[in-house]
């Protein structure tokens, strides 16, 4: 008995031996640059929003059954000096459209901007059509850019003989620099007393580390960490009214990133991607399922001849019920989600099958790593 328990002993102390080596395995660093992780509040685009009417179709506009495209013409042309009867106005050559855009950050008057445009009618397609001068205005109501310009479209449509032929999405296109900025977003960047850091994913160690980060590079405690997503700084004397000057400093900071064990699976596709160093519990996969057809096919009776009979149409249906062994696995405890997957794979195991299998060891506890389902 004392023999077999050394015996015991020596198998387990080699095991024991490899479980500190990996524990004291230095963790992978992954440094990042300020800017890459955190976005100053304040500083970013605001979204604009016009009706606006597109021209000089060929035959692909809106049809005579939406009204507001016409009524939008004849508020057009009686802008113009023009009063025609909207009861007489037939035409094809137009489509009502709204147009978005995005306002950056310190944009100055006279610059231009892109803008999209989508149709709002029935029409087939926006291609060879020109933008008319439409006001875009952001949500307090007030017009900061005005849009015109040909439309350049990534698609066609094209139908003939009862037979059509669409490729991407005709009905909607974009302007290149279609649009005139008009007014300008208020405020001064330099006049500020503070700037506020929104880390892109909250973190409560990260937060810290990019306080840690500033001070260090201004060599004051002028940082601390308002949460886990905001961290605030109070500008020193020194950059008092050079604000831009301070955040250039500081954007290029490096930041030690903490990255979180997660893994993103999409359903409708069935596409996994995981981290390599997500770790699963103990756990057992018993996975299978049960598949029923049902089929008809139709059968014809034939009278003989002569017979002054009827020919009879009549449908035989099959019904089978086929269930598929089990597909088993057992998994110890820290294997990684990756090793996982391959040993899934083997067995047969679709994508689809993956995610649901994914889930349901999330909801057992044994995946140690966020889920995401697109």
């Amino acid at each position: 008995m004392r023999f077999t328990a050394l015996f015991l002993a020596a198998l387990l102390l080699p095991s024991t031996s490899l479980v500190g080596a990996d524990a004291a395995k230095p963790e992978k660093k992954i440094e990042v640059r300020l800017k890459e992780v955190a976005r100053l509040q304040g500083v970013r685009s605001n979204q604009l929003l016009g009706y606006g009417v597109v021209v000089g179709l060929d035959g692909s506009g809106d049809k005579d059954q939406t009204k507001f495209t016409v009524q939008s013409l004849m508020n057009l042309m009686a802008r113009q000096g023009l009063t025609v009867n909207p009861a007489t106005v037939k035409v094809k050559n137009v489509a009502a459209v709204m147009v978005t855009a995005e306002l950056p950050p310190f944009a100055r008057a006279g610059s231009r901007i892109d803008v999209t445009v989508s149709s709002t009618g029935d029409a087939k397609s926006l291609a060879g059509g020109v933008l008319l001068m439409t006001a875009l205005q952001g949500p307090d109501s007030q017009v900061y850019a005005v849009a015109q310009g040909p439309l350049l479209v990534g698609g066609f449509s094209a139908a003939a003989g009862g037979a059509s032929v669409t490729k991407n999405h005709p009905t909607v296109g974009r302007v290149p620099e279609g649009a005139l900025i008009e007014r300008e977003v208020g405020g001064s960047f330099n006049a500020r007393a503070t700037l506020r850091y929104s880390l892109m994913e909250e973190d409560f160690t990260t937060a810290v580390r990019v306080v840690h980060a500033i001070n260090e590079e201004l060599g004051e405690q002028l940082a601390q960490p308002l949460d886990s997503r905001t961290v605030e700084l109070q500008i020193p004397k020194a950059f008092q009214g050079r604000a831009v000057e301070l955040v250039a400093r500081l954007e290029n900071l490096s930041v030690q990133l903490q990255t979180k064990a997660r893994v993103v699976v999409n359903e409708r596709t069935g596409t996994v991607i995981l981290g390599s160093d997500v770790r699963i519990g103990a756990v057992s996969i018993v996975q299978g399922g049960l598949s029923i057809v049902v089929s008809s096919t139709p059968l014809v009776s034939q009278p003989a001849p002569f017979s002054q009979g009827k020919t009879v149409t009549a449908t035989k249906k099959d019904v089978t019920a086929q269930e598929e062994k089990p597909k088993t696995v057992s998994v110890e405890p820290g294997v990684s989600v990756g090793k996982l997957a391959e040993m899934l794979n083997g067995m047969g195991v679709t994508p689809r099958d993956l995610v649901a299998i994914l889930q349901a060891i999330k909801e057992a506890g044994a995946l140690q790593a966020e889920l995401r389902v697109l």
